[in-house]
C-alpha cells in the first residue's frame, strides 16, 4: 500500500501484516483511494481542509489527504494495532506535526476544537458501525456545516436524517456514499 499522489506520492505503508484479529483491518484499495480522490478533487478537497478519518485503520486516507494539501487530520481508531500503524505511517510521511491520533471509539468522541470540512468513515463493513459514529461526531463539533462525508462500506448507505445524498459508486465489493453534512 501506498500513497497515490500529492507531496508523498509513492511513499510505501506501512504493512498490515497478520494483523489483529478483532481489529478488522481493511485498508482501502489503492485504486478505490484514487477514484475517490479524483473525485474529492472536483469538490475543491482536500486542499485546505481539516479532516477527520473515522476508524482509520492504517490511516491511508487521511495520509493520502495530508499528502494532497489537508492542512490537518484527526485519526481515530481505538484499537492497538490500528493506532501503531497510524503512529508508524505518520512518521514515514513526517506528519506528526499536522495530525492527531484519539485512541477511542468513533463513537466515543471527545469535543471537536474545530470542525472538520472532510471525513471519512470507514467502518467494519456489516456491523452497524456508521451512522453511530457519525452522530456522534456531528454532535461533538467535527462535522463542519457543508462537510463532505465520504462513508466506505459493503454496500450503499442511507443518509442519516439531516444529511443529503450526493453520490452513489461501486469498486467491486466496496461502496462509497458521499453526503454532504447540514
Amino acid at each position: 500500500m501506498r500513497i497515490i499522489g500529492g507531496q508523498h506520492r509513492g511513499l510505501t505503508l506501512a504493512g498490515v501484516g497478520r494483523g489483529d484479529a478483532d481489529a478488522h483491518l481493511r485498508p482501502t484499495p489503492d485504486r478505490v483511494r484514487e477514484a475517490l480522490f479524483n473525485v474529492l478533487a472536483g469538490h475543491g478537497l482536500p486542499q485546505g481542509a481539516r479532516v477527520l478519518d473515522l476508524f482509520a485503520g492504517t490511516g491511508a486516507l487521511g495520509l493520502e489527504a495530508l499528502s494532497r494539501g489537508a492542512r490537518h487530520a484527526s485519526f481515530v481508531d481505538s484499537g492497538r494495532v490500528a493506532q501503531r500503524l497510524i503512529r508508524d505511517n505518520l512518521a514515514r510521511a513526517r506528519r506528526t506535526d499536522d495530525a492527531t491520533v484519539l485512541t477511542c471509539a468513533a463513537d466515543r468522541l471527545p469535543a471537536a476544537a474545530a470542525p472538520c470540512a472532510l471525513v471519512f468513515l470507514d467502518p467494519p463493513y456489516g456491523k452497524g458501525l456508521g451512522a453511530p459514529a457519525l452522530d456522534r461526531a456531528q454532535a461533538q463539533g467535527w462535522i463542519a456545516p457543508g462537510a463532505l462525508v465520504v462513508w466506505e462500506e459493503a454496500g450503499p448507505q442511507e443518509p442519516p436524517a439531516g444529511f443529503a445524498l450526493l453520490d452513489n459508486r461501486r469498486y467491486g465489493d466496496t461502496h462509497l456514499t458521499l453526503l454532504e453534512a447540514p
